[in-house]
């Protein structure tokens, strides 16, 4: 059924994702103080898909979970899967609110691969946002410099990984239920982590299971959070909402790590932005829908 547009219900439904996406960035740092990032991941994944289990129950139990396509869903989570560790490693490596600066160029990898291998129309806006973003990254690094911090270049490839995931996302979504996507992603990173966890593993000390924990849960509902703003509003109003996660971050970085971002990270991060704008302004928007 449809549901009555409703902007302030969309602000308070993106400040819970706004809130939980900061304290995944500040868990997933404090968490790798302690633990491998393998260890990270499989706590992150196996409580998640506990967390999943009352929506698998409510969509239908197992039956929502059956699919005629499991070799997209391995091959999407493994990259996805690549990604999560690439962006919790980097959390070790650079301030954190670079490392979110450089993630939201995901929507330009994303609109580069829907245009190459989905058959969307590349249009000259989305041509726009794409060199926007470029040009972003490039003042983030600074590649001319010669003094490229392998994080940024681990954050850099994180986002593509990313922006690859939701581009066969798109995809999957065509057949299959959101529960279904969102278990596939959880089991692929729970096997994918558990061998390299174990041959790593230490127990967690209380705090660190407290970090992961945290990280679990904030993965598995930031989304539902974004879904739910996404029903009381087009995702021309929401989604630029999600760009004060970079500021949010950055102050976030510089209250409990101490750390600076100077004028060129800054530069970049409102181009890469920018781009973001740019390309929403090529998006028809469709009208928001209840979930069933």
């Amino acid at each position: 059924m449809e549901r009555t547009p409703s902007k302030p219900m969309a602000a308070l439904w993106m400040a819970g994702w706004l809130a939980l996406m900061l304290m995944i960035t500040v868990a997933g740092r404090e968490a790798l103080h302690e633990l491998n990032v393998f260890e990270v991941m499989l706590i992150r994944s196996g409580i998640g898909l506990l967390l999943l289990a009352p929506l698998i129950f409510r969509a239908g139990g197992l039956a929502a979970v059956r699919t005629q396509r499991l070799p997209q869903h391995v091959a999407r989570n493994t990259i996805h899967f690549g990604a999560q560790l690439g962006w919790f490693y980097a959390l070790t490596l650079i301030p954190i609110g670079q490392v979110v600066a450089i993630e939201f160029t995901m929507p330009i990898w994303t609109a580069i691969l829907a245009a190459t291998f989905l058959g969307e129309r590349m249009t000259i806006w989305k041509f726009c946002a794409i060199v926007l973003g470029l040009v972003g990254v490039v003042m983030i690094v600074r590649p001319a410099t010669g003094e490229i911090n392998p994080g940024q270049l681990i954050a850099l490839a994180a986002a593509v990984g990313f922006g690859v995931s939701i581009a066969i996302v798109k995809s999957l979504t065509r057949t299959e239920q959101t529960v279904t996507i969102i278990f596939y992603m959880l089991a692929v990173q729970t096997a994918g982590s558990l061998l390299p966890a174990l041959h790593v593993w230490q127990w967690p000390s209380l705090a660190a299971w407290g970090w992961g924990i945290v990280i679990a849960f904030c993965g598995t509902f930031s989304h539902y959070c974004m879904a739910r703003a996404l029903l009381y509003a087009d995702a021309t109003v929401v989604v630029p909402m999600d760009f004060l996660r970079v500021p949010l971050t950055a102050l976030a970085g510089w209250l409990l790590y101490s750390e600076r971002l100077d004028a060129f990270t800054v530069l970049g991060a409102a181009l890469i932005l920018t781009g973001n704008l740019v390309n929403l302004r090529a998006t028809t928007p469709a009208p928001a829908r209840a979930a069933t």
